[in-house]
């Protein structure tokens, strides 16, 4: 398919939309910005442009580098019901909401600004967590700055060779938009179930279904995430191909389903021979978003981030 069949493909079901339809996506959107509008926002002045942020919490802190199509609001929801006792630091990425996207940002870059966030906040080392898309920052934060990061877990990530790993056709750019994704929200939802990493065989339970649909929603409204998500499909994930995984020093885990249709969990093994003392928790189901593994999700992250971070063993 090239981007002129992805044009007419929206173009058709648009042409077929009800008045009733335009209404609903019209209200749709409205929620979707009032939703996003009742998140604790804050705005910090960097050498990397504005980055935007959420601070919520007390305890030791965690900074959460979220996945595509979300920002701090998103990374809040995907870290909700599995962090406990935490002082959760969450910045839209590079080009999400708030947030600057320069011509030269990178994944590094994107590491180096998550530091200066910390230099302001005060934090000396954060525990971190990245999810999917923000798994290269993630792991570049390891890389560049091991002094900073006590513990490193990845979340169904975006790591070296996966498919994810790999630029989508440029004609994929037609669906990043609200129109147009909103329309798979509608009327085609299996597909954009798939987008979000949902395998064959779910939602199996009602409670799995809302997760689902809040997740969905969460991507909502679009076109204030639109910049990095094109960024991070495009630049970001294809350069987790090039990460140091053998230089990361500090404690990592991934936690990884094997069922995940998006990100590779083949990649995610190889990725823990890859990275010195890794730990690997393979989920036997529940996708790209974990469905189902809620609580051996928290239990296995909340065991590994209480455990010492070895910096006294560091060179």
């Amino acid at each position: 398919m090239d981007r002129h069949v992805g044009f007419i493909a929206v173009a058709a079901v648009v042409a077929g939309a009800s008045v009733a339809g335009v209404r609903r996506y019209r209200g749709d959107l409205a929620a979707a910005y009032a939703r996003l509008g009742t998140v604790d926002r804050a705005e910090l002045s960097t050498d990397f442009g504005v980055i935007e942020y959420t601070d919520r919490g007390e305890g030791p802190a965690l900074l959460v580098s979220h996945g595509i199509f979300h920002g701090c609001d998103g990374g809040l929801l995907a870290v909700r019901d599995v962090i406990e006792g935490r002082r959760v630091i969450v910045p839209s990425r590079f080009g999400y909401l708030g947030s600057t996207l320069r011509q030269d940002a990178s994944s590094a870059t994107q590491a180096d600004a998550f530091v200066e966030l910390l230099d302001h906040l005060g934090v000396d080392q954060v525990d971190v967590i990245g999810i999917s898309a923000g798994t290269g920052a993630a792991l570049q934060l390891a890389i560049r700055h091991p002094g900073r990061v006590g513990h490193l877990v990845i979340s169904s990530g975006n790591l070296p060779s996966s498919p994810t790993a790999t630029a989508p056709p440029s004609w994929a750019k037609v669906f990043y938009n609200d129109p147009a994704m909103w329309i798979l929200k509608a009327k085609m939802r299996p597909v954009i179930n798939r987008l979000m990493g949902v395998p064959t065989g779910f939602p199996q339970t009602g409670e799995q279904a809302d997760v689902i649909e809040e997740l969905v929603d969460s991507i909502f409204p679009l076109e204030p995430r639109r910049a990095g998500a094109v960024f991070d499909a495009y630049v970001s994930n294809p350069e987790v191909n090039t990460a140091a995984l053998e230089s990361i020093e500090v404690p990592t885990l991934i936690v990884h389903a094997r069922d995940d249709p998006l990100a590779s969990y083949d990649a995610a093994a190889r990725a823990a021979e890859r990275i010195p003392g890794a730990m690997l928790v393979g989920l036997e189901s529940g996708g790209h978003l974990a469905l189902g593994q809620t609580s051996r999700v928290r239990s296995e992250i909340s065991a590994f981030l209480e455990a010492p971070d070895r910096s006294d063993q560091r060179a």
